[in-house]
């Protein structure tokens, strides 16, 4: 900050402090009021300056420069002051002074104090005292040096065009300020003896603004006061949304004040060009202690739900619902303004995109009210009626839209694998007895005489048994399909005991592999689809009515494609591989045995990614035999069957997407 922007503004903020108080409570009678002593005190952490009146008195408080601080207090008498503050080394007052003046024809009087040093100072009441607190000054301070005067005032204008707005549609002001309105370090107060605070809320700007402001739109954003800067600092103060308030601090405290005064007083503390609509009318109750001057008025606005335009060097000060309504007439006469014109027929025909799929779009986005937009089917062309700019518009849309799109070639790899071992060893026999008088063996006995002993599983087994039969099979553990066995069949000389014993063994291996590579191109975001397979029919009877349906048992690839601008490929895909098993029909029909998978993946162009894999393992041990015998030492083998099987599949599904160069 410069001491120059200061003592160009002392004037400004003198005039300032006498409008304020003209806002207040009607004055008393001239001398009714008067100031009774001025004392001062030296602590450890500065000093402070006590200032006694007959009662409580409202007061303005400037700065004019970092050593010369001006308490003006209107209506009030200073005759007969008892002044006992004294000069010390100790306190950074050097001396005070009583003055005479005048304030709008009426008395006033002036304390000026000056100082030793460029320290911060704060102002209170109580009651009848009014307390002025200074900063302890620093012991090594070189001695201060006053700059010259300088005639170039602050322009609170820039300020003001700086404010961060909002859209047109919320015609309400919101101040921030430049830094060109805070080279000043006076600090204006007001101060009565009751106080009432004041709920703030802020809302959004009008657009209505010159081409300097266009670039400050921003949206709305509610102020909090800030700690205030110390005097003689250009610090700006943030609010809760990021905005800056960058005015001079002043103290304010009005009660019951006339709303259209105190704006007259910001007016001389801001030196603004400033005109108040009629239908601004209240009163204001506020209690700001140095806060930012613009925010203070920022406050006070929101507060009685007023707004700003500019207008050139003028701030035009009125309602938001009058803002508002100037806002709404002025977009209808523009608008009404822009319909105005001719209209004109611009005809296109579309190579690539669908003419009625434009048609929406473009009365929507590009067409005025008095646009329409018709389609010709046959010769895919768009007619489009509307003003001259609008066609140019819809033209430069058209030709952004209507443009060739890429294909991508999609390549899947399904790949099943299989691998089965299996390994089976069991045994299989029958014998047959008999006691009969046809052999001559019966027993000596009436009964039993004679009878005959042999298997009863069912099966029969052997070349011959007696009388020529095969024999009866009484252990059949025997392997499934078996490709080996070998076989041993004993019997008596006369026929009476015969045996027929079938050992069998089986072990298989196998590997398979199975390839399926469907492969579709399609267009960017056009989906396709590919199905290579069978359909089953299956009939179904109701009613003595035969209906046949097919199923399909077939390998399908379904894909969407999306290219992006980073050359890679989105794909919404969906994979079936689908076989008839004929092994295990029931009723003709066979089960489908069907690998699926479905998913969203990103790949780069030519790159191979694996969406999908299952792996199944199957492994089997099983033992078939005859409780109590299965366990005999040597002979147990005879009355058991042993097998083993394992089974593994695996199946990989791979996807490579292709971009086509055109």
């Amino acid at each position: 900050m410069t001491l120059t922007r200061a003592v160009a503004l002392f004037s400004i903020v003198t005039t300032a402090g006498t409008l304020v108080n003209a806002s207040g409570p009607s004055a008393p009678p001239p001398d009714s009021v008067r100031l009774t002593a001025i004392s001062s005190k030296v602590g450890a952490k500065g000093a402070s300056l006590v200032i006694e009146a007959s009662e409580p008195v409202a007061y303005t408080a400037t700065r004019p420069d970092p050593l010369t601080l001006l308490l003006d207090f209107r209506n009030v008498g200073a005759a007969s002051v008892a002044n006992s503050v004294v000069a010390s080394s100790k306190s950074p007052i050097a001396g005070v002074s009583i003055e005479a003046a005048e304030s709008l024809g009426r008395p006033a009087s002036r304390v000026r104090v000056a100082l030793a040093q460029p320290v911060s100072h704060r102002v209170r009441s109580e009651r009848n005292t009014v307390v002025i607190e200074f900063d302890k000054a620093a012991a090594d301070a070189a001695p201060f040096v006053m700059a010259p005067p300088s005639t170039k005032a602050p322009d609170a204008m820039l300020a003001l065009q700086s404010a961060p707005v909002a859209p047109a549609a919320d015609p309400i002001a919101v101040l921030g300020l430049d830094k060109s309105a805070t080279k000043q370090p006076a600090t204006v107060a007001v101060a009565t003896v009751h106080v009432a605070a004041a709920q703030v809320a802020t809302a959004p700007v009008p657009a209505a603004l010159p081409a300097g402001m266009r670039a400050a739109y921003a949206a709305q954003q509610a102020p909090v006061v800030q700690t205030p800067s110390a005097p003689g600092t250009d610090q700006p103060v943030a609010s809760r949304g990021g905005r800056q308030f960058t005015g001079h601090p002043i103290s304010l405290d009005f009660q019951g004040a006339d709303l259209r005064a105190v704006l007259r007083t910001f007016s001389e503390i801001s030196g603004l060009n400033i005109v108040i609509d009629p239908a601004v009318t209240g009163t204001v109750d506020v209690a700001l202690r140095d806060v930012p001057w613009d925010q203070a008025l920022d406050i006070i606005l929101a507060a009685n739900k007023l707004g700003y335009i500019i207008d050139g060097t003028i701030v035009r000060i009125a309602p938001l619902s009058v803002l508002a309504d100037e806002q709404s007439q002025r977009r209808k006469v523009a608008e009404e303004q822009a319909l105005a014109g001719q209209l004109e027929v611009l005809t296109k025909t579309l190579s690539y995109a669908k003419a009625d799929e434009l048609q929406a779009l473009l009365t929507k986005s590009a067409l005025s009210q008095r646009g329409t937009v018709q389609v010709d089917p046959r010769t895919n062309t768009l007619i489009i009626t509307d003003l001259r700019d609008r066609l140019t518009l819809a033209s430069d849309l058209i030709g952004t839209l209507d443009r060739a799109q890429p294909q991508v070639e999609i390549e899947a790899r399904i790949v099943q694998t299989n691998k089965d071992y299996a390994r089976a060893l069991g045994v299989q026999w029958g014998f047959n007895g008999a006691s009969a008088a046809s052999i001559g063996n019966t027993s000596p006995l009436a009964f039993p005489n004679n009878g005959n002993l042999g298997g009863r599983t069912g099966p029969v087994q052997g070349p011959t048994g007696v009388g020529g039969e095969s024999q009866p099979t009484a252990v059949n553990l025997a392997v499934p399909a078996a490709t080996s066995a070998l076989g041993l069949a004993l019997g008596s000389v006369n026929g009476a005991f015969g045996l027929d014993v079938a050992l069998t063994a089986l072990e298989r291996s196998g590997n398979g592999r199975l390839l399926s590579t469907p492969r579709v191109t399609t267009q960017n975001n056009i989906a396709a689809e590919m199905t290579q397979g069978v359909q089953i029919p299956i009939q179904t009877v109701a009613n003595n009515t035969v209906t046949v349906s097919f199923k399909d048992a077939a390998l399908t690839l379904r894909v969407t494609p999306q290219i992006t601008a980073a050359n890679t490929v989105i794909m919404q895909i969906s994979v079936e591989n689908a076989s008839p098993d004929f092994s295990r029909a029931v009723n003709n029909i066979p089960p489908i045995n069907t690998q699926r998978a479905n998913t969203q993946v990103l790949v780069s162009d030519g790159q191979t990614t694996v969406i999908g894999g299952i792996y199944v393992s199957q492994e089997q041990s099983s033992t078939d035999r005859t409780p109590v015998l299965s366990r005999l030492p040597l002979l147990g083998w005879l009355f058991k069957r042993d097998s083993i099987t394992d089974q593994s599949t695996e199946l990989l599904i791979f996807i490579t997407p292709r971009i086509i160069k055109t």
